[in-house]
């Protein structure tokens, strides 16, 4: 096309009461949307820019700003502290003041940690996000006569008018109108639900209402390149209202913790209303049993498991931003990577260092020849600069770097490489001969001989010579060569080979060492030669006797697929079709699937895992839909993310398993002592204490040291597994509250008659503030105690022997107990620890319970 010359850049309208309606955008032409931009092909002026950012603002969501008191609001939300109000407000209605007043303490407590915690991981989590933030290539000029340049700058800093280069694996930052394109598709599912790349085009009549020269804010490029105007930004796309109303899909991890709440939500409704029918019934008390009910059902409470996660999760995702450099973009995948068990991953660039050097280049027969390499490198240099493509791959680098002389051809027009495709195609004529158009072709040697006019013997010399390059450890591109005609089917005339040495990353062979000692399988899925991708394997030291290739996979069923996906390791030629289907094949076996990838090519892949991982210098939309993000494409770490997830996750199952078997075995206590006593086994006031008392310890468990059995092996949160726990557990602990009241009676005879209830109430607070102390050391992984938990222990400890003790005695009910009690309270703790350490050994901590149709080798 040739440019009409630019209407002149006077300073911008207010284009925000005369801007221009998506719907006018799509009826003009692109000359017509320039002007009434004030823009051009050379793009804007850096002042102009400016103020319009000034006057429209930045190019974000409309956005979502939790402000301290809706955070404070919304942490009323959790189950737990609704339950509690509840049981708070029937307190105060029954005049129960004590316990009114308990009851809202703990709540406050709860949800101003609660609200600190997420205020501190928002916070966290907003800096670190910062660090992977989008780009775009915009063209724009210092002043009126200067030459345009082509640089990155922030999406948030795009404005109407400015002129983007698109390329392949890009995020369309704003609603953009097409310029010039070519070999355009693009991936806009999540605007239309089109689960297919949808093709565009620069054309001045659109034709029907396919709008085929506009993309949408939100969508990302999957084949070719594109010039482009941006004509809306920010509240203004057509993703903003998407954005706003888009729902949040829970993880695995976010519904085992839902799950568990809502199970104990339910006991704690039902308990209540059953001690109350039961102390009616057998003790004949009425509505003087309810603030005991209530207490009860309040000590079944783990009031500080939603602080407890959030500060496990934002401290382990701090800790591997600060240490490792890795971006947990949301706190719950810190779960989902520690339990990984299979790592899909590709070759380039993970366990090869990405910076190949051109080794050889020979024709069809295994012969050197040097015109193989300048026609190579003649697809390369017009590629990169015909497509706007904003810099080259890897191996586009290479053979520009190995081969300098281009000849005197001219670019006509070219296509870049694309997954489907799998090849890349330039159009040049020699000035000599203008009126011939040469088609240069270069990819993978598949791709290219199918194009290629070849009888069956010479093609089954030059796959032969192919094949042995492969088997040499070079990645194999064929270069074909034929006079262009439009519209005409062109065969090609092959050239040649191009073989690149990529070397093998210098770390990966004791990555792959570290992540086979924590249980992980490596899978690589890669669209090399087969013979290529067998060979690093090889010298890794992975498994590579058997390479599936894709068009194995085709014709399996998805039963037969899982088989094969958990039999083999190395499986090339993949499509991003083949590796979705491969990891979605993983996932059906019950396995825990990341994915590390960095091209557009897998991205389906991505999508499909559990977590989906890339290096930071990934293409936008992998980026944009990664869930943890690494400094460097290292699988060292990987292993250090897996690391902090199953620390992270092993330190909430502990707090888990010992507030809740503790919780659980002093409520089957209470409600048997209700039952056996004339009086209540302890007044509210002293159960909701004792309550906030082990909160507060509890706190210690999000600064736990990890126990190296826990590490070794994928650790995920299971809710059959908690409570079976809780169940064995919270068994032994009621068991002991009732040896307990046996010693109390035997020491104390009258703490079973009513004048002795304030004996019998001391003793058991004292009784239960020591065993849990002793739990939260004992039901844990066998390790070191750390200092934070040594502390919160000691600490408890202090406060049951001293409480009774001090001026606040009386007020809770309490009186000083003999000595002798003390000394059979030693004898029952230590035959409670003992019997903790017999059953804790028939606990696998490091084991995960899930039953794989078949594991992976």
């Amino acid at each position: 096309m040739v440019w009409a010359p630019e209407a002149p850049t006077a300073a911008p309208q207010d284009l925000r009461d005369d801007g221009l309606p998506l719907a006018a955008v799509a009826e003009l032409t692109r000359l017509e949307v320039l002007r009434r931009l004030e823009s051009g092909p050379r793009g804007l002026v850096e002042a102009h820019a400016e103020a319009r950012l000034l006057l429209r603002g930045e190019n974000t969501h409309p956005p979502r700003r939790v402000t301290s008191w809706r955070r404070l609001a919304r942490s009323l939300r959790d189950p737990f502290t609704l339950v509690l109000l509840c049981l708070g407000l029937v307190s105060a209605v029954i005049a129960s003041w004590g316990a009114a007043c308990v009851i809202v303490i703990l709540v406050v407590v709860s949800c101003v940690l609660r609200s600190n915690g997420e205020y501190r991981a928002d916070r966290s989590t907003a800096a670190l996000r910062k660090l992977v933030a989008t780009t775009a290539t915009v063209r724009r000029r210092l002043d009126e006569h200067a030459t345009p340049v082509d640089r990155e700058v922030p999406v948030d800093q795009l404005v109407p008018g400015d002129v983007i280069k698109l390329g392949p694996g890009d995020l369309v930052p704003a609603d953009v109108r097409l310029l010039r394109s070519s070999g355009l598709t693009i991936h806009q599912a999540a605007l239309t639900g089109e689960s297919v790349p949808v093709a565009k085009q620069a054309v001045d009549v659109p034709g029907g209402g396919d709008q085929e020269h506009l993309c949408w804010h939100g969508s990302s490029v999957a084949t070719g390149s594109a010039l482009a105007l941006v004509v809306a930004t920010g509240a203004d796309t057509r993703f903003a209202g998407a954005y706003q109303e888009s729902g949040v899909r829970l993880s695995a991890f976010e519904g085992s913790v839902n799950g568990i709440s809502w199970i104990l939500v339910r006991l704690m409704l039902l308990i209540p209303p059953l001690a109350l029918v039961a102390n009616a019934v057998f003790r004949g008390r009425g509505l003087e049993a309810l603030p005991f009910a209530v207490a009860v059902a309040v000590g079944l409470t783990p009031e500080m498991l939603p602080v407890i996660v959030t500060t496990v999760l934002a401290r382990g995702s701090a800790v591997l931003a600060r240490g490792q450099g890795v971006i947990v973009k949301r706190l719950s995948a810190l779960h989902d990577v520690g339990a990984i068990d299979v790592l899909c991953t590709d070759k380039t660039g993970t366990l090869t260092q990405d910076r190949p050097v051109v080794d050889c280049s020979v024709d069809p027969d295994g012969r050197s020849d040097p015109e193989v390499l300048r026609w190579a490198a003649v697809n390369s240099f017009w590629t990169l600069h015909l497509a706007d493509l904003p810099t080259p791959d890897a191996l586009d680098e290479a053979i520009l770097a190995a081969e300098q002389d281009l000849g005197e051809y001219e670019g006509v027009d070219a296509l870049p490489f694309d997954p489907v495709r799998r090849v890349s195609s330039a159009i040049v004529r020699h000035p000599s001969r203008p009126a011939t158009n040469l088609l240069v072709v270069k990819g993978a040697v598949e791709n290219v001989l199918e194009r290629c006019a070849l009888d069956p013997a010479a093609r089954q010399r030059a796959q032969l010579t192919a094949e042995q390059l492969a088997d040499k450890g070079l990645r194999v591109l064929a270069v074909g060569l034929a006079s262009y005609h439009p519209g005409e089917d062109q065969r090609l005339a092959l050239v040649g080979f191009v073989g690149l040495l990529d070397r093998l990353a210098p770390e990966a062979a004791d990555a792959l060492a570290h992540l086979a000692r924590r249980s992980v399988t490596i899978k690589v899925l890669t669209g090399d030669h087969p013979a290529t991708a067998a060979r690093v394997c090889q010298e890794l030291g992975l498994p590579s006797d058997t390479v599936v290739t894709a068009s194995q996979l085709d014709g399996l069923s998805d039963a037969a697929l899982a088989e094969v996906a958990q039999r083999a390791t190395v499986f090339a030629r993949c499509t991003p079709e083949h590796k979705s289907r491969l990891v979605r094949a993983l996932r059906g076996a019950g396995h825990t699937i990341g994915f590390l990838g960095d091209g557009v090519n897998d991205l389906p892949a991505m999508r499909a895992a559990d977590v989906g991982i890339c290096p930071r210098d990934a293409v936008d939309v992998t980026r944009e839909a990664a869930d943890v993000v690494l400094a460097a494409k290292d699988l060292t770490a990987i292993d250090h993310a897996i690391v902090a997830g199953r620390r992270s996750t092993g330190n909430i199952v502990t707090y888990l398993r010992v507030a809740l078997s503790s919780n659980v075995g002093n409520v089957i206590a209470m409600l048997c002592a209700g039952l056996l006593l004339p009086f209540l086994p302890m007044l509210p006031a002293q159960v909701l204490v004792q309550n906030l008392c082990f909160d507060a310890a509890q706190l210690a468990f999000a600064f736990d040291r990890a126990d190296p059995a826990v590490l070794r092996r994928p650790f995920r949160l299971r809710r059959r597994d908690i409570l079976r726990f809780i169940a064995v557990f919270g068994a032994l602990n009621a068991f002991a509250d009732l040896a307990t009241f046996a010693v109390l009676m035997w020491v104390v005879p009258e703490a079973a008659q009513a004048t002795g209830q304030a004996a019998f109430h001391t003793g058991w607070f004292i009784e239960n503030l020591l065993t849990q102390a002793l739990v939260m050391l004992l039901l844990r992984p066998r390790r070191r105690v750390s200092r934070p938990l040594w502390v919160a222990t000691g600490a408890l400890t202090a406060v049951g022997l001293l409480l009774p003790l001090s001026p606040l005695a009386p007020l809770l009910g309490m009186t000083a107990l003999p000595i002798t009690y003390y000394l059979l309270l030693v004898i029952v703790v230590m035959l409670y620890g003992g019997a903790l350490l017999v059953l804790s050994r028939r606990t696998d901590w490091s084991r995960d319970r899930r039953r794989p149709s078949e594991p992976c080798r």
